[in-house]
């Protein structure tokens, strides 16, 4: 079987018969010869293509012996590609232009004429040194989220409610397997801990954990932050750049708010989780992936699929476990361990005696409805701490505003006394307690479409 010829050269001298020798030699070596005589055009080749290899000749007509203007391209090609492998050639070589080359950046460097089993060795070299950099450069990203892991607050879950032990458990089934997870829950409630929970005792653990918000992503970006880039193939592309999936190669992929995705995106998603490979904007090479995928969202995605919003298929692929986390009004015996953990973390950082929570602002948590879960209790603790006098911390620093007011008692205030948003809160939660969350029969009923109701779910935390 014949074996199949990869590397991209680029030859760049001013002397048009060594191209065209140069080029029926090494097509019968490389994937892809390229030529040209003018460097000029250095900046649109290197653009427009990404070169394994660039042979740089030393000496054009400006400056015919000192070697001057190859340095200076060799300068620019490194500040447009700083991974970039170029070997230089020149007629005029000696030592101390060697080195000052390699100094400077070049891989290696060659004499014309050359001899062609020379040549070919010096180039196989400088392929496998760019072989070599790609692959650092996809390390440096894994390693750079594995930090970012390492270093994430509040990785501890808090919790021994029911609830919670349920959750728990499940982690402990699934977190071994490789089976794909679809974590369902209102925001505020901890879908990225648990995701990262299950990554942490997995056997994935000393790889990457990759998180990518899907509903901050805009649609022209998408395939560039999931399937990475090429440079050059649009006009904020500066660089190469691996997108989220080789990132977590051998690792995890968290998609959170998944839900959010357009079903036209959903397609794209769907064909790399099917077929493990994906294809860098601007080009043609498939890249397999070995990933372990962790879904999220918030929404209601079995209704979505109902109402043709989701894709089935894609939802298959997904939840093979799903986990559905309570919201923090369903747990309040939890409450006295978040409160006391916020408490302890954010004394430390603003350097306040504080003990804990009083017993008469547990009862007083414990009756509160909490719509923003478990985030809107820890900014509620931290804005606590700040403005507290007390060692101990009493219903008045947490409940000093309207909005937090208990859940059973905002029904009964009157409307005339409540802003535009609070009333809004209280008709969005009537018209899902209604409807059982079915999404578009609250959102018809409110008089609103679906994107104006998750975009009102999202603000007010819901």
């Amino acid at each position: 079987m014949k074996e199949q010829k990869t590397g991209k050269i680029l030859i760049v001298d001013d002397n048009e018969d060594l191209l065209k020798a140069a080029k029926i030699f090494l097509k019968r070596h490389f994937g892809q010869v390229d030529t040209e005589t003018n460097p000029s055009l250095l900046p649109i080749l290197i653009v427009n293509e990404q070169y394994d290899v660039i042979m740089l000749d030393m000496n054009f007509t400006k400056d015919v012996s000192s070697g001057q203007e190859g340095f200076y391209w060799l300068d620019r090609i490194l500040e447009l590609d700083s991974s970039a492998v170029v070997v230089l050639i020149t007629a005029y070589g000696d030592v101390n232009t060697a080195v000052k080359a390699i100094k400077e950046g070049a891989t290696d460097f060659v004499l014309k004429p050359w001899e062609n089993e020379k040549l070919l060795a010096t180039l196989n070299s400088a392929l496998q040194l760019r072989q070599s950099k790609l692959e650092i450069s996809q390390l440096k990203d894994q390693q750079q989220q594995l930090y970012q892991d390492i270093d994430s607050k509040f990785k501890d879950i808090i919790g021994q409610s029911a609830p919670m032990v349920r959750v728990f458990e499940t982690i402990e089934r699934v977190a071994a397997t490789d089976a794909n997870v679809l974590i369902l829950g209102e925001n505020g409630t901890g879908k990225e801990l648990i995701a990262r929970a299950i990554h942490r005792y997995s056997k994935r653990h000393r790889e990457a954990f990759v998180g990518v918000d899907l509903g901050s992503i805009t649609s022209t970006l998408f395939e560039s932050e999931l399937f990475g880039h090429k440079r050059g193939s649009f006009t904020d592309a500066k660089e190469d750049r691996a997108g989220r999936f080789e990132q977590a190669n051998k690792g995890t992929l968290f998609l959170d708010e998944i839900g959010n995705l357009p079903l036209p995106l959903q397609a794209k998603l769907l064909a790399a989780i099917q077929n493990r490979e994906v294809t860098r904007v601007g080009s043609n090479k498939v890249i397999p992936v070995n990933i372990r995928l962790i879904s999220a969202t918030n929404m209601n995605i079995h209704n979505m699929v109902y109402d043709n919003t989701f894709r089935q298929d894609l939802l298959y692929r997904i939840n093979t476990i799903e986990i559905t986390l309570p919201p923090l009004r369903d747990r309040m015996d939890d409450i006295p361990l978040l409160a006391n953990h916020f408490i302890d973390i954010y004394s430390k950082k603003y350097n306040k005696d504080i003990r804990k929570a009083g017993e008469a602002l547990i009862k007083r948590m414990q009756k509160y409805h909490w719509p923003g879960n478990i985030r809107e209790l820890q900014h509620s603790i931290e804005r606590a701490v700040i403005m507290t006098s007390h060692s101990v911390l009493q219903p008045e620093d947490l409940f000093m505003h309207k909005q937090m007011a208990p859940e059973k008692q905002e029904e009964m205030v009157s409307l005339d006394h409540l802003n535009i948003e609070d009333v809004e809160k209280i008709l969005i939660r009537k018209a899902l307690q209604k409807h059982n969350g079915h999404i578009t029969r609250a959102a018809e009923e409110l008089g609103l479409t679906r994107s104006s109701l998750y975009r009102r779910l999202e603000r007010y935390g819901l």
